[in-house]
C-alpha cells in the first residue's frame, strides 16, 4: 500500500477511535486552561496545535477523565473493605484500586501537592512511617500488608477516599498541556526503569507488576492515538515491538487469578531482563514529543 494511503486510512482510524470514545463516554465538562495547577497564577498561551493532533489529544483527555472516575470507584471499594474490618479484602483490592491512577500518573502528577497526600512513599518525610504526614495509599498498604491490620486506618482510608474525588475534578477542570499529553507515554515507561524496577514503590504489598502493567496500558493509549500521526513506519513498527516484548514478559508472571504473582518472586535476573526492554522503550517514546513538533 502506497505510504500516503496508509497515513490516510491510520488517521481515519484515529478519528473513529477518537468518536468512539467520545460517544461511549461523554462529552466532559469544558476544561480549564492551567499550567501549573496548584498554582493561582494564569496560565500562558499556548501555541495552535494540528487540527489532529488535538482530536488525539482530545480523546487522551477523555480516557484520562474515564480513568480519574475509574479511581475514585475502586478506592471507594478498598475503603469500605478497610473500614469493615475486611483484612484479606482489603489486600485483595488494594492493587487493583492503584491501577486507574497508575494509568495517569503523569497527568496526576501536575498537583504535587494533592499527590503527596495520595501517593508519597514514607521515604520524603522526616520521621519517615512513624510521621504523622506520611498518609495515602502507602501508609494503608504498611498496615495492611506488613501489619496485617485495619485497625485504626478508617481517617487515613476516609481521607484518601476523599481526596481521589478532588483529583478527578481537578482532572475534569484541566485542559491537559499537549507536551504534557503527549510525554505521559515515555513517562509513565520511564518511572519503570528509573525507580519502579527496583521494587522501592510497593515495597509492603509487593504489587509492583500490577503498576508496571497500567503503566504500560496508560502508556500505549497514548502511542495508539498518535500512531497515525507518525511518519516514520519504522520506528512505529519498532516501538510495537517493543510493547509486545515487554507485555510478553510481564505476562510470565501472571497468576491463575488474572493478577500478578509477588515481585518478590522474581530473581535479580528476571528484574534485569525487564529493565532492558523498558529502558529501550522509553527512549523511543521520549522522542514522540520531537517528532511531533512540540518539543
Amino acid at each position: 500500500m502506497p505510504e500516503i494511503a496508509r497515513l490516510d486510512r491510520d488517521r481515519r482510524r484515529v478519528a473513529a477511535v477518537v468518536v468512539a470514545i467520545l460517544i461511549g463516554l461523554g462529552d466532559p465538562r469544558p476544561a480549564l486552561s492551567l499550567e501549573q495547577p496548584d498554582s493561582p497564577r494564569p496560565a500562558r498561551p499556548s501555541r495552535p496545535v494540528a487540527p489532529e493532533l488535538a482530536a488525539a489529544l482530545a480523546a487522551y483527555r477523555t480516557y484520562v477523565i474515564a480513568q480519574a472516575d475509574a479511581f475514585v470507584r475502586e478506592t471507594a471499594r478498598f475503603v469500605a473493605a478497610i473500614q469493615a474490618g475486611q483484612l484479606a479484602e482489603a489486600r485483595r483490592l488494594y492493587a487493583p484500586a492503584r491501577a486507574p491512577y497508575e494509568r495517569i500518573e503523569p497527568v496526576a502528577a501536575l498537583f504535587p501537592e494533592l499527590i503527596k497526600r495520595l501517593d508519597v512513599r514514607s521515604d520524603e518525610f522526616e520521621l519517615r512511617e512513624r510521621d504523622p504526614a506520611f498518609v495515602g495509599f502507602h501508609r494503608l498498604e504498611m498496615a495492611l500488608f506488613t501489619h496485617g491490620t485495619t485497625e485504626g486506618l478508617g481517617e487515613v482510608a476516609e481521607r484518601l477516599a476523599t481526596e481521589t474525588v478532588t483529583l478527578r475534578d481537578r482532572i475534569v477542570a484541566l485542559a491537559i498541556p499537549p507536551a504534557r499529553a503527549v510525554g505521559a507515554a515515555s513517562a509513565l515507561i520511564e518511572g519503570i526503569a528509573a525507580t519502579k524496577i527496583s521494587g522501592e514503590e510497593e515495597r509492603y504489598s509487593r504489587t509492583d507488576l500490577w503498576d508496571f502493567q497500567a503503566n504500560i496500558e496508560g502508556s500505549k493509549v497514548v502511542f495508539t492515538l498518535l500512531r497515525p500521526l507518525l511518519a516514520d513506519r519504522d520506528f512505529v513498527a519498532r516501538v510495537e515491538r517493543s510493547y509486545k516484548r515487554v507485555e510478553d514478559l510481564l505476562a510470565r508472571y501472571r497468576s491463575p487469578d488474572g493478577g500478578f504473582q509477588s515481585y518478590d518472586n522474581l530473581t535479580a535476573r528476571d528484574r534485569n531482563a525487564l529493565k532492558g526492554p523498558i529502558t529501550l522503550l522509553a527512549e523511543d517514546l521520549s522522542t514522540l514529543r520531537g517528532r511531533l513538533g512540540l518539543d
